[in-house]
């Protein structure tokens, strides 16, 4: 699996890179991390939340109220009407051709039936995680935590950001930083996620 892994990435990126994840992809991201070799020159997590994270004991029942939601969602979005009123929330924060983008591929009812498959299978690997977690990046890494918590979650944020202050502590070679956004940084934030993605590039820590 690992010369498998290594090949795809050299494939799509023939240089050395730095791999960027964001909320419940940084779990991905450090398992991949553990396989990609020496060509990653760095690991940058935005505001991902390690399976340390207390909002995961309960995430199974997070979960299914999410794929309800969605559900009702994915048979809505039939009409491209509906589908603009309920991801208006994410179109202040994208350009306007992302945005149609995300209109044309996401906010779709085969779009939404991805995204409810992929959280299934993020709550199906949860407890893996848990029990045996990625092993810690060999490469420089950035942790990133918002400081602006969804109102009426102030409580739950401040959880996550403590186990990713933790968790970037626990790196040997790491940093974590706190950034004045939202949860959804890399819209909110593009051009602090580049610069870091460049200090990492250049192992400027």
């Amino acid at each position: 699996m690992a010369p498998r892994l290594r090949s795809g990435a050299q494939a799509v990126v023939p240089g050395d890179f730095v791999l960027v994840a964001h909320s419940m992809g940084g779990l991905v991201a450090r398992r991949a991390a553990e396989r990609l070799g020496p060509r990653l020159r760095g690991l940058l997590l935005a505001d991902a939340l390690p399976e340390t994270a207390p909002v995961y004991d309960t995430w199974d029942e997070t979960t299914k109220k999410i794929d309800r939601m969605l559900a009702v969602t994915q048979t809505l979005s039939r009409f491209p009407p509906l589908a603009r009123l309920f991801s208006g929330n994410v179109r202040r924060l994208f350009s306007a051709g992302t945005y149609r983008t995300m209109l044309a591929e996401d906010f779709t009812p085969a779009g939404i039936a991805q995204t409810r498959e992929e959280i299934r299978a993020v709550a199906a690997a949860v407890p893996r995680f848990r029990a045996q977690p990625p092993a810690l990046p060999k490469c420089p890494a950035i942790v990133l935590s918002v400081t602006r918590a969804a109102r009426g979650r102030e409580r739950q944020h401040a959880a996550i950001r403590e186990h990713q202050r933790r968790y970037a502590e626990s790196l040997p070679d790491g940093r974590h930083e706190e950034v004045d956004s939202g949860h959804l940084l890399q819209a909110e934030r593009p051009d602090l996620v580049a610069g870091r993605v460049r200090r990492l590039l250049g192992h400027d820590l």
